[in-house]
């Protein structure tokens, strides 16, 4: 089967974003979901109340299993909380799975502001993660933090960001420009050998959106292991999370969930 996706993340224990997310993500378009999780999180829609850490033998112990026997198409990263966990993924990642494609969410703050990435884990990722990437999808802040807080403004800055980030390794750098004022959400594609394309799509006003950073890196994770190009998983998963916020249930007092079901409802049918 083309299509399986192994996801190192943490848990979302609110259903929106983590571990729940991409799993959700993956399955609605098709990729078959493993997984390995970093952290636990005590969390809503109104923000993150506790996180706590898996061991990093024991992150990198659940990775080596699903490799070794039911195997990956792509890897995709989320949330690795601190430094030692995330060189026990890259240790994995080194020796177990080298060629496969990586898709890197540099999860750094909670959709509440919380931070979920240390300051040593924020060095370990551009050292260990960054320089052998697919792609790289940080939103407009995270972009920012690792390019060394250079503020970023306008969709010029999209792209220098992006093109810093590719200069540290990375094959490839989509920076989220959701962050920027405007009524057109325009993220910007930049790749390693120059290539740029960015990406429009209309603002929808909804405070419905936790989770979206997760779903979008998860459903590009699974067109490349679906073997699409690039540009086109993109497309893909930028149409899906639009459909699943616009979908969204509405539910809890914050930042609601995504309904990432929209591309299985027309599957179900209820009798008379």
């Amino acid at each position: 089967m083309r299509g399986r996706v192994l996801i190192v993340a943490g848990s979302d224990s609110g259903g929106g974003a983590g571990i729940q997310a991409d799993i959700k993500t993956v399955t609605a378009l098709g990729g078959y979901a493993a997984t390995a999780i970093t952290a636990l999180t005590a969390q809503n829609t109104m923000g993150v109340h506790g996180v706590a850490p898996v061991l990093p033998e024991f992150v990198a112990l659940q990775m080596e299993v699903v490799l070794d026997d039911i195997g990956a198409d792509c890897v995709k990263t989320g949330m690795l909380h601190d430094a030692d966990i995330l060189n026990a993924v890259a240790d994995v990642l080194d020796r177990a799975a080298p060629e496969v494609p990586l898709v890197v969410d540099p999860v750094m703050v909670a959709k509440g502001g919380q931070s979920l990435l240390d300051q040593e884990a924020r060095a370990a990722l551009k050292r260990r993660l960054l320089h052998r990437a697919s792609v790289v999808t940080p939103n407009l802040l995270e972009a920012s933090e690792l390019c060394g807080g250079e503020p970023i403004d306008d969709v010029d800055g999209l792209r220098r960001a992006a093109e810093v980030l590719c200069s540290i390794g990375a094959q490839a750098v989509l920076v989220k420009g959701g962050h920027l004022d405007g009524d057109t959400v325009i993220d910007v594609l930049v790749c390693a050998d120059g290539e740029m394309e960015v990406f429009e799509s209309p603002r929808i006003d909804t405070p419905h959106t936790h989770g979206t950073g997760c779903s979008l890196a998860s459903g590009i994770a699974t067109g490349l292991a679906q073997g699409l190009r690039l540009a086109d998983a993109i497309l893909r998963a930028r149409e899906y999370v639009r459909r699943a916020i616009l979908a969204a249930p509405g539910l809890g007092g914050g930042h609601g969930p995504l309904d990432h079901t929209v591309t299985v409802q027309p599957l179900v049918r209820v009798r008379d």
